[in-house]
């Protein structure tokens, strides 16, 4: 209970930080609310003054004045409503421009620690659904709800009996409130959950249009979707049918409410009771004073929807305020540790890798090999600090990964993945890693590392050509030579390449041998997971990675001669494949693919 109590208030706190300032702007709009609802009660004072004075006096100066005076209310109505729309919308826009940094951030986290990309994407549409809901209808019902008691005391003010059944009336739409918001409450969490599933599944299609147009999988891939759409609109169908038809109620209740009075003033008034003017005034503020819980149902999925929005993004910026920052620490210049390091799948759990070590200082290379699956590019992605550890510690320089700021680690972290993704930019801004102040120099000289400066530059807008989403206008071993330019930029101390040739012709290996060359040249490390053997001809060591661990760490002559020496089962043809002669065996240790 105590932890529970905790987490509240925490997030209470998170909640209080993101809307500093915004209750200064609360009271404001309360204030301009209260304006409105005085200025509403303009119509029903019209009518009680034409029924009750101008008609009984028959005197045109007085319905002119009484007119002209009202036309003024109005539009002094209008005008602080329109200031009231006006700065809900700029609220919404300043929380946006608060918040939204921070879900994105968070969006780009969650796909490394095991969330689908729509799941990571939910954040921003978060933030989406809170600016759009302040600039809706709802707010405005929400701020006119507290004024209603106005209504009731002018009502009440003409008869009792008057106030006493508006007051009736409003409980009961008050009554009708309550139910939508537990009834929709319960569905919220599963039409949310469902809308996920359903856009990862159209994400997931998107991605890989080119296999499905190519396998024939389309028609198939659709039908997956059009289930998991199916179960979305049932739940968001149920929602609506929820809101809409207790709105529909709330709306004819109103209607009957408003006859109600009007029937009632006729008879007070044909008792002798209430004036004439009093029926319609009363008619009137009836109305005006049931609107906003009539809008307030009718707006209810909204605000549920919102609500929840909300309570997400503070747990979001909850869990980024116990981030504390790190002390800012000197570059690395000496040392790679990798110390018995294991690592679990994110998302699922599975281990995938257990007690890896080895250690590297500046100015030498390793290359990672082992079959697919083994786990290679598992440890590259725990090196990159891409995926946490369960147990054990990646150090450069004997300071843990987890002490440094992302930013700045990154600046001595050159990463090239094996699906290389470019930026939806232009070449020069996906080498210099989107940096504004980026030195043009540094730039080519990232490219000429890479040996692509001269296709480059034969592009028709050279580095500045745009790539496009993803990169998709060039083609694999292209996207592999520029993402091995962006990780050389800046010659940061650790390179990591996760099978960097397997794109590559003869001259994009030969670019690929001289780069790492390079990087121990200048004292940086090198990490180089092999797919071919023509990418380890320039480390030192070599790491042999088989079922989730290090089988074999040592020089790389010792450890290759070692597994061409073996037998090599697990590479033999079957017995059904013909066996090709002539050719050297090469084990499937040394051989085999991404993990």
């Amino acid at each position: 209970m105590r932890d529970k109590d905790t987490v509240l208030a925490s997030r209470r706190k998170t909640a209080e930080r993101l809307l500093r300032g915004f209750r200064q702007v609360m009271v404001y709009l309360f204030g301009i609310s209260g304006l409105i609802n005085i200025l509403a009660l303009t119509g029903a004072f019209y009518m009680l003054q034409i029924y009750d004075r101008a008609l009984t006096s028959g005197s045109v100066s007085t319905l002119v004045a009484i007119s002209v005076l009202a036309v003024g209310l109005y539009v002094f109505q209008g005008l602080f409503d329109v200031l009231r729309s006006q700065v809900l919308i700029r609220l919404g826009a300043r929380l946006d421009k608060r918040i939204a940094p921070l879900a994105h951030e968070v969006a780009i986290d969650m796909p490394r620690l095991g969330f689908s990309t729509s799941e990571a994407l939910e954040r921003g549409r978060d933030v989406d659904t809170v600016r759009g809901f302040l600039g809706s209808q709802g707010p405005i019902a929400l701020f006119d709800l507290p004024w209603t008691p106005l209504f009731l005391a002018f009502i009440y003010m003409l008869h009792p009996m008057l106030g006493a059944l508006t007051l009736g009336g409003a409980v009961v739409l008050a009554v009708l409130t309550i139910i939508t918001e537990l009834l929709t409450r319960r569905l919220a969490a599963g039409t949310h959950q469902a809308t996920i599933a359903r856009n990862r599944i159209a994400d997931s299609n998107a991605r890989n249009a080119e296999v499905l147009k190519a396998m024939g999988i389309g028609r198939r891939a659709v039908k997956r979707f059009l289930g998991a759409n199916d179960e979305h609109l049932k739940l968001q169908t149920r929602t609506s049918d929820i809101s809409g038809s207790f709105g529909a109620v709330s709306r004819g209740l109103r209607m009957i409410l408003q006859s109600a009075v009007l029937g009632l003033g006729a008879w007070l008034t044909i008792l002798g009771e209430l004036s004439a003017g009093a029926i319609i005034a009363a008619s009137v503020a009836s109305a005006r004073a049931l609107a906003p819980i009539d809008l307030a149902i009718g707006n209810w999925k909204q605000v549920v929807s919102a609500r929840t929005a909300f309570a997400r993004l503070t747990e979001t910026a909850n869990v980024l305020a116990g981030l504390k920052a790190p002390l800012p620490l000197p570059a690395p210049r000496h040392s790679l540790k990798v110390e018995n390091v294991t690592v679990a799948a994110p998302g699922s759990g599975h281990v995938l890798l257990s007690e890896a070590g080895f250690s590297l200082t500046g100015g030498q290379a390793v290359g990672i090999i082992g079959p697919s699956g083994g786990g290679k590019t598992t440890l590259v992605r725990a090196i990159v600090g891409i995926w946490p550890v369960l147990r054990g510690s990646v150090r450069l320089d004997d300071a843990e990964l987890s002490q440094w700021d992302d930013e700045a680690l990154g600046d001595h972290i050159g990463y090239l993945p094996q699906d290389v993704a470019l930026l939806d930019g232009t070449i020069g801004e996906n080498i210099s890693r989107l940096r504004q102040d980026a030195d043009p120099a540094e730039v080519v000289a990232a490219a000429r590392a890479a040996g692509i400066h001269e296709m480059v530059v034969r592009m028709p807008e050279g580095y500045n050509t745009r790539l496009g989403p993803m990169g998709v206008s060039l083609s694999g071993g292209q996207r592999q030579r520029i993402g091995l330019a962006r990780a050389l930029f800046g010659k940061p101390f650790l390179v990591v390449l996760d099978e960097p040739n397997s794109n590559l012709d003869g001259e994009g290996e030969a670019a690929l041998a001289r780069a790492i060359a390079d990087i121990k040249a200048r004292g940086g490390i090198a990490v180089v997971v092999a797919h071919r053997p023509s990418a380890l001809a320039a480390v030192d060591f070599v790491a042999l990675v088989q079922n989730g661990r290090i089988a074999a760490f040592g020089p790389k002559d010792e450890i290759l001669r070692n597994q061409l020496a073996r037998p090599a089962a697990t590479a033999r043809p079957r017995a059904s494949e013909p066996e090709e002669r002539g050719r050297p065996a090469m084990s499937a240790a040394v051989a085999g693919g991404g993990s």
